[in-house]
């Protein structure tokens, strides 16, 4: 398939019946950047103003919604992996006509691009992982650990609070403004207390991401996905890509020492905490953010 035009929508042909929406934005012979957005979020989670701070960089996004979220293909019945969700991401690359990119992945996008360097590393350029934990975390179990306030596994779980506010994602909502509230409320817990909240910017974000999507109801397939095996963690000692990992400072899904533990299994790979920062991605630390990642592109060459 050709490549598209710049800010051109693509609907990718995955196999299987299943279609995924994709967007692309900037010049198509600047260097890609694969956005990989976290579970149960679609390709809005990726504020625009944060995707047009890395295009006014000269380089070329792309976005798309995982499987069972925005305008990608709901399935009947949850009979897929977590890596079959990185699988996804190379389908969209060959639909936009991208050998190699530079892949950004938060949260779960994290993860998916922990299976990327190891399974896809031949289109690999470089790799940012956001806000996540390392394969060898079992994640599930640190979610029933903070809920039960057991050992996680010695590495620390997300907080009660936020495990409580994701369970309440399965209860109703009447109309758009309850649900606007209740994603809103979820957010100021994700951002932490270090940045001033801005209560206005990500109900913007979310209303988009309604619109986006076309329904309130708040996708939950990818947590009855297959998990990664734990026992990959240790393949990520021969992973080759060059790799940054961003932790945030007051994540409170993946708290420090996620991000340091992560980049310890990676050959060279380079841990910068934002201290300030969530698991979240306000507009006050775009700035700063895109600037690493720039930084890091231009360290593995664009």
């Amino acid at each position: 398939m050709m490549a598209e035009s710049s800010g051109r929508e693509l609907v990718v042909e995955a196999g299987g019946g299943l279609r995924l929406w994709s967007r692309s934005c900037g010049a198509v012979d600047a260097a890609p950047v694969l956005l990989v957005m976290g579970a149960n979020a679609s390709s809005a989670g990726w504020p625009a103003e944060f995707v047009q701070a890395l295009v006014a960089q000269g380089l070329r996004v792309v976005r798309y919604d995982h499987r069972d979220t925005g305008r990608s293909t709901r399935a009947a019945v949850v009979d897929y992996s977590v890596e079959d969700l990185a699988r996804d991401a190379v389908a969209v690359l060959d639909a936009h006509g991208i050998a190699t990119a530079h892949v950004v992945g938060m949260s779960m996008g994290g993860a998916l691009g922990q299976v990327l360097a190891l399974d896809h590393r031949e289109r690999l350029r470089s790799l940012v992982l956001m806000q996540t934990a390392a394969l060898d975390v079992d994640f599930a179990e640190s979610m029933r650990a903070a809920v039960e306030d057991g050992d996680g596994g010695g590495l620390p779980g997300p907080s009660p609070q936020v495990v409580a506010a994701f369970a309440r994602r399965d209860e109703p909502v009447a109309d758009v403004e309850e649900a606007l509230r209740r994603r809103v409320a979820e957010w100021r817990l994700l951002v932490g207390d270090a940045v001033v909240f801005d209560e206005q910017e990500f109900r913007r974000w979310e209303l988009a991401a309604i619109e986006h999507a076309g329904s309130l109801v708040q996708p939950g397939a990818h947590a009855r996905a297959r998990p990664v095996a734990v026992q990959r963690g240790r393949e990520l000692a021969g992973v080759s890509t060059p790799v940054l990992v961003v932790e945030g400072g007051q994540d409170p899904v993946n708290p420090p020492p996620h991000g340091r533990h992560l980049a310890e299994l990676i050959p060279a790979a380079r841990c910068v905490q934002v201290p300030e920062l969530g698991h979240a991605l306000p507009g006050v630390l775009h700035e700063r953010l895109v600037s690493l990642i720039v930084d890091h592109i231009g360290r593995s060459g664009w």
